[in-house]
């Protein structure tokens, strides 16, 4: 088993109106997540609104993190950056900190061509010495990895595994045959896009990166051993109840969905940063519902 399979849960970041982590709000998520068993947590993903904490915040959030999970559970890290240099040392720091894996997407405001993407990862890989996961996701980085630069990133040291976004066709088995056609054995294959999770798992998705674990791990993780173990009626009675949230994910992106679920579970009021709006009262209002029982009862 490596370090990229089977769940791995990605936590918002709380941070106050000044862009200030609050530790003990994080150390709420996390225990809750330690808890379930999840396989593994995705610090300073996406859901964890990386991209807006200064390099500063995010070491601070890594140390808080490894306080509270101290080894209880594998921790990934996000290192993604602006700039080279940047990504290389927050990459360092994740190791000296004591993360057990990297995560790194190729942040840019230039659109990057494959060959800047190829030397970014190269430089990165190297400085943080850990497992690395390719962050493949186009929605937020505009930039879209080739089976050939995924392939040519896999011959990398330390480069061990991809996170990608569901495909356009819906034939994760398709495309994760093609990927297995060009990348060493043992390279790990596995998905985002929660509301395309179970079939990721049931086509062989070594991993699903979960936003909505973040959370709700416990029915994440239901569903996660049900496609694992092939049981796809399971699989399919849990995915059904995490549907009505699948569909908040899709209409409002679930970064915004998971502030607003964080105050209906009780972790109290915490704000998107800005310019990222909080959800209107109404729409509030439909994640409230579809957080009703049977999704808190599932698995």
């Amino acid at each position: 088993m490596t370090l990229f399979t089977g769940l791995s849960a990605f936590p918002l970041t709380p941070a106050d109106d000044g862009g200030q982590l609050k530790p003990e709000l994080l150390q709420r998520f996390l225990e809750r997540i330690v808890a379930a068993g999840v396989d593994s947590i995705g610090l300073l993903g996406s859901t964890g609104g990386y991209a807006y904490l200064m390099p500063e915040e995010r070491k601070r959030t890594l140390r808080a993190a490894v306080e509270c999970v101290a080894g209880r559970t594998p921790l990934i890290v996000g290192v993604g950056a602006l700039t080279t240099d940047v990504a290389e040392n927050l990459a360092r720091d994740a190791r000296k900190a004591g993360a057990d894996g990297l995560l790194l997407a190729p942040m840019s405001y230039q659109p990057l061509t494959n060959e800047e993407v190829f030397r970014h990862f190269e430089a990165v890989a190297a400085a943080g010495e850990l497992p690395l996961c390719i962050y493949n996701n186009p929605s937020t980085t505009k930039f879209t990895f080739s089976p050939d630069l995924i392939a040519r990133l896999a011959e990398l040291p330390n480069v061990t595994a991809v996170k990608m976004p569901l495909p356009a066709d819906g034939d994760c088995a398709g495309e994760m045959q093609r990927l297995r056609a060009v990348t060493p054995e043992g390279f790990a294959i596995g998905y985002s896009g929660d509301w395309g999770a179970k079939d990721a798992l049931l086509a062989g998705g070594a991993c699903w990166y979960s936003v909505v674990a973040g959370l709700l791990p416990e029915p994440a993780l239901a569903l996660t051993r049900a496609a694992q173990a092939g049981d796809a009626a399971e699989a399919e009675r849990i995915d059904d109840a995490f549907a009505p949230l699948w569909a908040l994910f899709r209409e409002f992106g679930s970064f915004r969905v998971m502030f607003a679920m964080a105050e209906i579970l009780g972790f109290g009021p915490i704000t998107p940063p800005g310019p990222i709006l909080a959800l209107e009262p109404a729409s509030r209002e439909r994640v409230e519902v579809a957080l009703r029982p049977p999704l808190q009862v599932a698995g």
